[in-house]
């Protein structure tokens, strides 16, 4: 099977390799789709110190069934799927009981994971032609949602909608808060009025305000470098989700939060955040993160989206793009998501 090769930066080349003989609960799936996200870019730079070389990224799978063994019951040949950040946990601890398998402290990625049952052999994700994956990791996409634009969602749609049902932010009438209108922060913005929620987008870049306002239907625009702005808005959100992961000052935006309100991280600064104590007790206010979301948030949140017709803003691109879209994304210069149409590329030609 011929995969993408991402040993350096400057070397990425296709190679061959056979995946594990299929189980009596495994899915093999046909790759449609697959989405580049910036999780892929750090492991390709080996910038988490933890890529076993040769990677194939790649977490935001979606594809066909091809075929089921004996002992799979929720899915059958033909069933349009989605595979997400992770393949395998280890369905034992209090975690997996709870179906939050995103926190096992044995999850295993799609891509540069170590499998538990297959003898220490690595996770190759879905910038392949094929995925074999046990079924309880495999996610059903609604027939509404088109694929390619569906496939962003089993990563950055899920880290989205997870925390605003676990912290109860997606009640309607509740007022949210989005800092950074990317790739996650766009999802935030539609969740959030899916769910009937008043959403103010919070960006340092005040050209995005129209984008916002005018296709995304947000209902507010705050210039986080605007101290009017800023001060005008002061306790006046139930929630807020911080998507950015970039350094960025976080008391400032615990000041929009209303007495007990909630803030919820899930983007990745390098630098550790500075939370000022007073501010935080004296409001009542809360902080905290949220890393993805399990198997049946997953499902849950596709539900949703396909119900109300949640999609990603992707630029669909062929295999022999994908170095030039890795440069790209290197830049954030896509709006907002790459995705590879694998199915429809000459896998093993990349530019």
């Amino acid at each position: 099977m011929h995969l993408l090769r991402n040993a350096e930066m400057v070397r990425r080349a296709p190679f061959d390799l056979d995946f594990r003989v299929q189980r009596d609960d495994d899915v093999t799936i046909k790759v449609l789709f697959c989405g580049l996200c910036h999780t892929d870019l750090h492991v390709i730079k080996n910038e988490f110190g933890n890529a076993m070389y040769p990677v194939v990224p790649g977490h935001e799978v979606v594809g066909v069934v091809t075929d089921v063994g004996p002992g799979v019951t929720k899915f059958m040949p033909g069933d349009t799927v989605g595979v997400g950040y992770f393949v395998d946990s280890c369905r034992a601890c209090d975690s997996c009981s709870k179906w939050y398998e995103s926190y096992c402290p044995q999850l295993v990625p799609t891509s540069n994971g170590v499998g538990l049952d297959d003898g220490g052999a690595t996770t190759q994700g879905g910038f392949s032609d094929v995925l074999v994956v046990r079924q309880h990791y495999v996610v059903r996409v609604p027939s509404s949602l088109p694929p390619a634009s569906a496939a962003p969602l089993l990563c950055a749609g899920v880290t989205v909608f997870s925390p605003l049902v676990q912290y109860g932010l997606n009640a309607p009438g509740k007022h949210l808060g989005v800092v950074g209108l990317g790739g996650l922060g766009h999802l935030a913005v539609r969740f959030g009025k899916a769910f009937g929620m008043k959403v103010t987008v919070i960006s340092t870049s005040p050209g995005k305000r129209e984008e916002a306002l005018a296709r995304l239907g947000a209902d507010a625009f705050l210039v986080s470098r605007d101290p009017e702005e800023m001060e005008a808005a002061t306790s006046t959100m139930d929630g807020i989700v911080d998507t950015v992961s970039a350094d960025h000052p976080v008391a400032p935006l615990l000041d929009l939060l209303k007495p007990m309100g909630q803030m919820v991280v899930v983007g990745f600064p390098s630098r550790p955040l500075e939370v000022p104590a007073f501010g935080l007790v004296t409001g009542g206010k809360r902080v905290a993160g949220s890393a993805g979301g399990g198997v049946g948030e997953c499902q849950a949140m596709l539900d949703f989206a396909g119900e109300h017709g949640i999609t990603v803003d992707v630029e669909v691109v062929g295999m022999g793009y994908v170095n030039k879209a890795i440069q790209r994304l290197e830049r954030n210069d896509v709006r907002y998501r790459f995705v590879v149409d694998v199915a429809g590329s000459k896998l093993g030609v990349a530019a």
